[in-house]
């Protein structure tokens, strides 16, 4: 897969368009999500994206959580190409980089409840009980590096 990886500083104005696009119509146009995307986390986070003709297929942000030393949470997961295996490899690529990179010893993230299957196959484990996030069931989950 071709992933780019990028700061925030380091992307172009048209990336950043198209990242802003895809997250928007995956989590409130698709999943109706009521929510306000643009949290200032972006300006702190490594994004990872597979960018194509048509705009971006993939894309997950990774930044270190707050309060945590050694912890970085990876958010906004998303694939615009469903069934082909480019969610894994996606998330496979962001936990390369935390290890690599981020120098962290545990990733952390907030899966969708119908998301945890695909989330435990990457070796992530349910750290809580279930909880909602903008009126969608979530759990917490962590890996270890």
């Amino acid at each position: 897969m071709n992933f780019k990886v990028k700061y925030f500083h380091e992307l172009t104005t048209t990336e950043l368009y198209e990242i802003l696009k895809v997250r928007s119509s995956i989590f409130v146009v698709e999943q109706k999500i009521l929510y306000q995307d643009m949290d200032g986390i972006d300006y702190d986070s490594l994004h990872v994206f597979c960018p194509s003709d048509t705009g971006i297929k993939a894309y997950l942000r990774i930044f270190y959580k707050k309060g945590e030393p050694g912890t970085v949470q990876i958010g906004r997961v998303l694939t615009t190409v469903r069934g082909t295996g480019l969610g894994r490899e996606l998330l496979k690529e962001g936990i390369r980089i935390v290890a690599e990179r981020m120098k962290a010893d545990r990733v952390y993230l907030e899966a969708q409840v119908y998301a945890i299957g695909f989330y435990e196959r990457a070796g992530f484990k349910v750290c809580s009980e279930e909880f909602l996030e903008d009126g969608i069931p979530h759990v917490k989950m962590t890996r270890e590096i």
